[in-house]
């Protein structure tokens, strides 16, 4: 079982060591010994807790932790300080700065491993109950509000980057005619399976996939060209019609998808929610051009159609 993570921030090689052998055997400890390692270390998302030392040259343990408090990726990360100032002014300052406990020199092992253990516990519990509420309990995958706060982080780093962004948009086809003829409970099953098959085909880190609402789904993913966003999105349609659910027979012999989709190479003052319109714009057109097929819009806006 792989260890939680945790950092330690101190200037001083030995205190550093000691508090690294206290806590060795449990967790898997890195140290650093500058607080702008620190923010560096901590930007990678990796760690459970961090303990920080307040008194460093340069930028303290208080101008720390500010920084990681401003950070999206490291703002509920737990931090711990350490110090030898204790006087109660401190202690308020770093609390109220978002600090989750406070340890003065000299620190006992057992008091180090307990508040360790105990925010460790409470960071594991809150990450647990926060990917309840962003997870679609039917079909495992995303849900909505969580789509919704990653696609603008997502987004922004697109813009940042300068680096082609694709968002497409997933119906199932004459989704109420099958509810309506077989049954919720068989139609329950088709929207796992149709989100089991799109998500196993979006697999890179930077690929993202969500339940939208209903019968609908929603992906956006970076990089690669339109042409190559069409193609990928092509095999996923066919993807799911190989599946060979049944469908109404005055329908379809099959469950299929409309997919319609845009890439674009968001600028500054572009949003989202705009070409989010417009992968739904082409989703519809998907549908109006007779479904089961995927429509996209490319860079200049013109628009590939699969039939």
């Amino acid at each position: 079982m792989e260890r939680e993570k945790v950092l330690i921030v101190d200037d001083s090689p030995v205190q550093a060591a000691q508090l690294k052998s206290i806590l060795d055997e449990e967790y898997d400890v890195t140290a650093v010994h500058t607080a702008e390692d620190g923010l560096s270390a901590a930007s990678s998302g990796d760690y459970s807790l961090i303990l920080l030392d307040v008194i460093m040259p340069g930028m303290d343990g208080f101008m720390l932790l500010k920084k990681l408090q401003d950070e999206v990726i490291t703002r509920h990360l737990p931090v711990i300080l350490i110090t030898g100032l204790s006087a109660i002014e401190h202690e308020q300052r770093g609390l109220m700065l978002g600090a989750v406990d406070y340890i003065v020199k000299p620190f006992h092992p057992l008091i180090v491993q307990a508040r360790v253990n105990t925010h460790i516990k409470l960071y594991q519990y809150r990450k647990q109950v926060e990917y309840q509420s962003m997870t679609d309990q039917l079909t495992g995958v995303a849900n909505r509000r969580r789509h919704d706060r990653h696609s603008l982080t997502k987004w922004q780093e697109a813009v940042r980057l300068q680096v082609p962004f694709s968002i497409c948009m997933f119906d199932i086809d004459k989704f109420k005619v099958y509810n309506d003829t077989f049954g919720h409970p068989a139609g329950d099953k088709v929207i796992a399976a149709v989100a089991s098959t799109a998500a196993s085909h979006l697999r890179r880190s930077t690929d993202f996939f969500a339940r939208y609402g209903g019968e609908e789904f929603v992906a956006f993913f970076m990089g690669g060209s339109s042409a190559e966003a069409f193609e990928h999105l092509k095999t996923i349609r066919q993807a799911v019609e190989d599946l060979h659910i049944p469908h109404s027979a005055a329908v379809a012999p099959w469950v299929t998808v409309s997919i319609g989709g845009v890439t674009v190479v968001p600028k500054p003052e572009d949003a989202y929610d705009t070409y989010l319109k417009v992968a739904d714009t082409m989703l519809y057109d998907a549908k109006r051009f007779g479904r089961n097929q995927v429509v996209w819009a490319d860079e200049s806006m013109k628009q590939r159609r699969e039939k």
